[in-house]
């Protein structure tokens, strides 16, 4: 974001975003049509590999930890055996947790009714697969669906719905220090709003890895990051919850039950081999999951060049097209950035697509994705946002922290009150307002 400051005021060079005034039907003529097809049997190959990489990378572990013994390692101190021991188990737990996170996707893509052409198998496999990673498959169905329709909607979206200044308990807009779309910033208010926030690095750093760490249980438990106008208390456990329909309630039992058999599963085998070889082999994978699935849709909805509606200004395909395709550990080069790909199944990199035909199974994703991309070309329509990783979550997580209260178009502001963005309307004429765009 570059920045000029003159006279005590802060201006900012804001990116012109064009907001998008396109059909459906102009978004799936452009993807080819076999990219639609889905097929069970090449969904399920992808499960065996998964099992298949994650049998392995078990396999591997156990037989290196042999060698870390002085009879084949020559360490200056003992503890530096227990710490290699620990790191080898540290490896075997990273990597089977991106991996599983490959499970992840395929049970999403379940509940997309993108593995088979059988809603039967769709919810089977769905149910099985997301109930051993701790999901309950229908409830998250069913909200998730809902965030595919009104995607960046303001009060429908269900999760990274951002907060706004009353909701932080900001400083009230002054207009005579700032402007609605953060292109201009005096030095009190830029003060008062970094006191406010608590902007700092370790602040950031802190509230990011707890993101990391917890964030996916808290959405479910007690819809943290998720839509503000809900109750307190909403969760994805209780049938009568608000976001579920009175003949959806079987559907939550039934995602209730694959929890509770998940918990006591766990319990059992902590009772049976204790707690260290259970975190050891499995909680620690768990854990990796829950963070690149935070990480992954965190990276994907938020940036401080996506734009987010209220009602007057959504539509369905501005929605879709308000997310953005990352490649997942292209921070660390290109090795890194096929690893992440192979292992999550592109899910990251082709996220626009599903945004847009979320019935596109993944491994058709990537054709839908290229086609999609030259259509979205032509209108000046560009939605590669950067590597994704811990480096990129951080810099987003500082430069989106609220949005304002007014406005039907608006982006994410810094804790200076700065915005990197304004919206290109139709008219190809950038505006500044922050309000009420004119289609």
């Amino acid at each position: 974001m570059k920045t000029v400051t003159k006279d005590g005021v802060t201006s900012v060079e804001q990116t012109p975003v064009v907001i998008p005034d396109l059909t459906v039907k102009d978004l799936l003529s452009s993807i080819p049509e076999h990219c639609f097809k889905r097929s069970a049997f090449k969904s399920s190959l992808y499960i065996v590999f998964d099992v298949v990489v994650i049998a392995a990378i078990h396999k591997t572990t156990v037989y290196a930890e042999q060698f870390i013994t002085p009879a084949y390692l020559s360490f200056p101190h003992p503890a530096l055996y227990t710490a290699a021991w620990v790191s080898l188990w540290a490896l075997y737990g990273f990597f089977t947790g991106l991996f599983a996170t490959g499970l992840w996707v395929i049970a999403h893509e379940c509940g997309h009714q993108a593995f088979s052409e059988s809603k039967r198998i769709n919810n089977f496999v769905g149910w099985v697969l997301h109930s051993m990673l701790g999901v309950p498959y229908h409830s998250w169905r069913i909200t998730h669906a809902k965030h595919h329709a009104s995607t960046a909607h303001m009060t429908q979206d269900q999760v990274f719905v951002p907060k706004t200044r009353s909701e932080l308990g900001l400083p009230k807009f002054n207009p005579d220090g700032e402007d609605l779309a953060g292109s201009r910033v005096t030095e009190e208010v830029m003060r008062e709003l970094r006191e406010a926030i608590g902007d700092s690095p370790l602040g950031a750093t802190i509230g990011f890895f707890s993101y990391l760490l917890v964030g996916w249980p808290m959405y479910l438990i007690r819809n943290a990051s998720g839509q503000k106008r809900y109750p307190k208390g909403t969760n994805h456990f209780r049938p009568g919850a608000v976001m579920f329909r009175p003949d959806q309630h079987d559907q939550i039992i039934i995602s209730d039950v694959g929890i509770i058999l998940w918990v006591l599963g766990v319990c059992g085998a902590i009772y049976q081999y204790g707690f260290a070889d259970v975190f050891r082999l499995y909680l620690q994978a768990y854990l990796w999951v829950n963070h690149w699935l935070v990480l992954i849709t965190f990276l994907q909805h938020t940036d401080p060049l996506l734009p987010h509606y209220r009602a007057p200004e959504f539509t369905f395909v501005r929605g879709a097209l308000a997310t953005f395709d990352r490649s997942l550990l292209g921070e660390l080069g290109p090795i890194g950035a096929w690893l992440g790909a192979v292992a999550t199944h592109g899910i990251s990199e082709t996220h626009v697509a599903h945004h847009v035909a979320s019935k596109i199974p993944h491994y058709n994703a990537w054709e839908a994705t290229y086609a999609l991309r030259r259509r979205l070309e032509q209108e000046g329509i560009t939605l590669q946002g950067r590597p994704g990783g811990w480096g990129e979550m951080y810099r987003v997580f500082r430069e989106c922290r609220f949005v304002e209260d007014e406005g039907n178009i608006i982006f994410y502001k810094n804790a200076s009150g700065l915005a990197a963005s304004r919206p290109l309307v139709k008219d190809n004429t950038a505006s500044d307002s922050g309000v009420d765009f004119d289609n």
